[in-house]
This record gives structure tokens, sequence and C-alpha cells, in this order.
């Protein structure tokens, strides 16, 4: 049975899932979750996963629908299943470092941009959202920078896709939403150039996918 991704077009999280289920050559149905809407929060949603976020993969496996939530344990579930394409390294240390890119931006950059923490400044500090959320993406994505030179070829990892881009290339996307200057970036724009023209890229871009607005609207 195939695999129905819960994604909203924008969502970086759900972003780096479709990048992968389309470089493993995984067929999956897109189903819409409308953030803006607040979608997210129906019961529906929340029966499927209290957490009231996207991404969520269901599969059947062995007579059962597993739901899996969360882009960092649903990549890893994708490797292990359907290990080739690999998007991670042979080696224990080479892993170790695609693993910890990739958790700099789960944990470290992405969260300033979340909807919800948007929401809670602008209902109590009208007006600061958008500053807090430049402010701390600039920081960290410099931060980014220096953590991905040291070991960088054409992408992160080397001159081999990885995990780690899969979160790269979204998070400079969203940086560039919040009005950051990515100028200083020359190595997360290196491998953003050599991620655009990938197939699964292309298929996975926000502009792509079912529930994407003509028009965009602005950040958030």
């Amino acid at each position: 049975m195939t695999p129905t991704l819960h994604s909203y077009w924008r969502s970086s999280c759900s972003w780096r899932v479709r990048i992968a289920l389309h470089h493993k050559g995984l067929p999956f149905t897109y189903a819409a979750v409308d953030l803006l809407a607040g979608a997210q929060f129906s019961d529906a949603h929340r029966a499927r996963n209290p957490m009231n976020m996207v991404p969520l993969l269901e599969v059947q496996e062995d007579g059962r629908t597993l739901r899996l939530r969360q882009s960092m344990a649903i990549l890893e579930w994708l490797e292990e299943r359907h290990p080739s394409p690999p998007l991670l390294p042979r080696d224990a240390a080479a892993r170790a470092r695609v693993r910890a890119i990739a958790e700099d931006v789960n944990s470290s950059v992405q969260p300033f941009q979340n909807a919800s923490t948007m929401k809670w400044l602008r209902e109590r500090h009208p007006g600061d959202d958008l500053a807090f959320t430049t402010h701390f993406l600039a920081r960290s994505m410099a931060s980014l920078e220096e953590a991905v030179q040291d070991g960088a070829g054409r992408f992160c990892h080397g001159d081999e896709l990885t995990l780690a881009d899969l979160f790269v290339v979204p998070q400079l996307y969203g940086a560039r939403r919040f009005g950051v200057d990515v100028s200083n970036l020359p190595t997360l724009l290196r491998v953003e150039a050599s991620c655009a023209p990938l197939p699964a890229f292309v298929a996975a871009a926000p502009e792509t996918q079912p529930d994407a607005p003509p028009s965009p609207p602005a950040a958030p």
C-alpha cells in the first residue's frame, strides 16, 4: 500500500522527507495539512499526531498502520527500510558528522522560524516577531556555515549527497523568507547549487506541491 505523507508545501520539515522519498524512488500519496488555516489542530490530524505537526508518514507494515512523526525519525526509518540509494555514509565518524549537521538545523536553527513561536511573540509583542526571527536566524546560519565548511565538497559531506543536504537546502529557503542575507554563506550556497538540479530536489520543491498557492503569502 502506498505510504501517505501528511505535509504542508512550505514546511521545511516536510520538505526534507519529500526529498528523501523522491531520492529513494518511493511513491507516496500527498495529504495536504493547511498550517495557516490551523488544520494541524483538527481532531482528525490530532488523532494521527498528538503533537499537531507535520510531517507525518503513514505506512502499512506487517498488517498494521505505522504513523511516523518527526522528520529526523522518519528519515532514519526510511534509511533503515530502504538503504539504497543511501543518505548516510558507511564510516561511523562520517555518519556522526552528517547527523550533527542535520541536528544543527533541526534543533539550533529551524525552531526560530516556527509559526507557533512567531505567533506567541506577535500576540504579546506586536512587531517584534520578525525582528526576533531574523536576528536569530542570521546568527545561527552563520554558525551553520562554519560547521559545514570543514568537510564539505559539492555537498555538505564531501561530494556525495547525504542527510545533511536535505536539512540545509530547505533552511536556506527559510532564511531568505525572513529577510536574512545569505550572501556571506558561500559553503551553504555551493551545497544548494549542487542540489538544485537533482530530480529529487526539483520534485520536492515547495512551489511544485499540490497545496502551493499560485502567489505564495508573505512570511510567516
